[in-house]
Formats: C-alpha cells, structure tokens, sequence
C-alpha cells in the first residue's frame, strides 16, 4: 500500500517507538580498545595525531585497562613500541618483549578483559615493514613472505606464554593464519583463538597509527602485501584462505570506506567479524569537531552504528572508552 495509508513516519513519533523497531544496535560489548605500550614507568605521552589517545607505559597501561574493564569494555588490543629495532624485529618476540610485560601486568593484577594482542613486525623492525626483507626479482626491496611466518609465529608464542587470550596477526603474509595455528598447537594453545586481519587494505587513513606506533615504513609503501582497494572478490578469497587456515574471527581494516567488504563477508561467511575504525578515520572526525564543524559524539555513535549495521560483530575503534561512556547514558 502507498500513502496515505503507508506512512512511514508512524514509528518514529516518539523516542520510545523508535528505539522499538531499532533494526541495529549498537553496544559497550561490540568495543575493543587498542592501546600503545613503550618502555618506562609513568609515561602517558599524548599523541598529537590522535587526540585523546595515548602511549602508555606497562603501570599506567594497568590502570587505563583497569578503567575501560570497569566502564564495561570487553577488550583492549595491545600493540608495542619497543626499545631497540633490527631488521627482523627481535623485540617482537624475546621474553621481556613489551607486550609480553604489558599482558602479564594486566593478568597480574586480575581485571576481568580480554586481551588481545596484535601479532607483526612493523612496530619491531628499523625498516618499519611488516617482515624480514629481501630483493625480489625485480631488483626490490620487499618483505619475504615465507621467511616471516616463522617470526609471526614466534610473536604469537611469546604472547601466548604470557597470558594472551587471542593474537591478531595484521601482517597479511600469505599462509600465516595456518602457520600461527600450528605453532600455537604444537606448543599446547589449542584453544588460543585468532583473530585474522584477513582483509586489510593498502589504506590512506593508516597515518596517525604509524605516529603513535613508531612505525612507518622507512621506504616505499605496503602494497605488494596489503590489499589493493578496488577488490572486493579478493577480499572474499583472502577471508575464505584464513577460515580454511583456523582463523576464529576475521576482521577487514579500514571500516568506514570497506562497508561493502564487511557487508559482503557477514553474508557469505558464518564466522564472527571484526572490523577496524582506524586512526584515520577517528582523527578526521576529531580535526573537525575541534573546529565545530560536526558534533563527534553524535558523528562517532553513527559511524560506529553504521560499521554494526554493515555486519561487524566487533569493532576495534579508538572511541571505545568514550562510546562506552556514551552509550551507559543513553
């Protein structure tokens, strides 16, 4: 029936009706916190780029994780920024690695979260890219896909010896799901789960993270191993390789501009899916609220709105703590 007699605006006369047919919604418990751990005691170093964002050291991490477990998030992930680089990220994976400290403070001092912590060598390595290089065939400094799966995996041991409760591999190395699963099972973590990058993109709104992580590739770029935007089809061979491999959850990184990815895999694929808000697209809306341009409350809840409704299960997004906050008042 056409109007008048459809009209459409009859259940949204009132916030009590609208909030009844709600088809998406949005919770404290689809957030996860990334967080930036660095040497020291007592550090707290704002970053610039990403306003209200923080490196921490592993004692004021503690008490950050302390408060997101008490506004009732779920999960924090963990990304280190170490004390000294080489060329095959060696402090990724050493028993005093960061993270490893950072995880084990956390269990150490019982707050009920999960901590998950990304697995990839870009934070560790004086190149800044996510393996160990070589010079391909074309006379190309590259990352060594075969050769960095037994790194990746060391990183996920180290932090599953210190308490992790998922690894999250970001490098995008081909078989490296497969590769992580088998370490952790022969090292008796059959039931540590991963959750996959398995979709990340080539992406222009990585900038600010790179600020906060140290770790901007020394030369060239990403994109012989992340993914190239224009391909969707890819993205769904790239997810469907991880689940055949043991991925637990797959996630594809950015949001925002990859709704039609997130989308595509909720529709496809039966396992839970995560998805990335990056630093990127959080510090636009930050730079323009600043400037009074849009209200970021109200620009945050409806992007991350937007990311559940595309089919993200879990949202990785530097507003989590805020939203948390917002979300218990509404």
């Amino acid at each position: 029936m056409s109007f008048p007699q459809t009209r459409m605006r009859r259940l949204r006369a009132t916030p009590a009706l609208r909030r009844m047919v709600r088809e998406t919604t949005l919770s404290v418990d689809d957030l996860i916190m990334p967080l930036f751990v660095r040497p020291g005691s007592g550090v707290r170093n704002a970053i610039a780029s990403m306003p209200g964002n923080f490196q921490f050291s592993v004692d004021t991490l503690v008490e950050e994780v302390k408060e997101l477990a008490d506004l009732g998030v779920p999960a924090v992930i963990l990304f280190g920024i170490p004390e000294t680089k080489d060329p095959i990220g060696t402090s990724a994976y050493i028993q005093d690695a960061i993270v490893c400290k950072a995880i084990e403070a956390i269990k150490a001092a019982k707050i009920d979260i999960c901590v998950i912590t990304d697995v990839c060598m870009c934070e560790y390595t004086d190149h800044g890219h996510c393996g160990t290089l070589k010079t391909n065939r074309r006379g190309v400094r590259d990352v060594e896909n075969d050769a960095t799966l037994g790194l990746l995996v060391k990183e996920a041991l180290a932090h599953a010896r210190a308490g992790a409760d998922m690894v999250a591999p970001s490098d995008m190395m081909d078989g490296r799901v497969g590769a992580i699963r088998k370490g952790l099972d022969d090292a008796g973590f059959t039931d540590l789960p991963i959750m996959a990058y398995s979709a990340k993109f080539a992406s222009a709104f990585y900038g600010p993270f790179r600020d906060a992580a140290e770790s901007p590739p020394q030369f060239g770029d990403r994109s012989s191993y992340q993914m190239d935007s224009p391909n969707a089809r890819e993205a769904m061979r790239e997810i469907a390789l991880d689940i055949e491999e043991g991925a637990d959850i797959i996630m594809v990184k950015p949001a925002l501009p990859y709704l039609d990815i997130i989308r595509a895999a909720s529709d496809r694929f039966d396992l839970p899916i995560a998805a990335y808000n990056v630093s990127g697209e959080f510090s636009m809306v930050k730079a323009a609220a600043e400037r009074g341009w849009i209200d970021e409350k109200r620009a945050a809840l409806e992007s991350l709105m937007s990311i559940r409704r595309a089919g993200a299960k879990m949202i990785l997004t530097y507003w989590a703590k805020d939203a948390a906050k917002w979300l218990a008042k509404s």
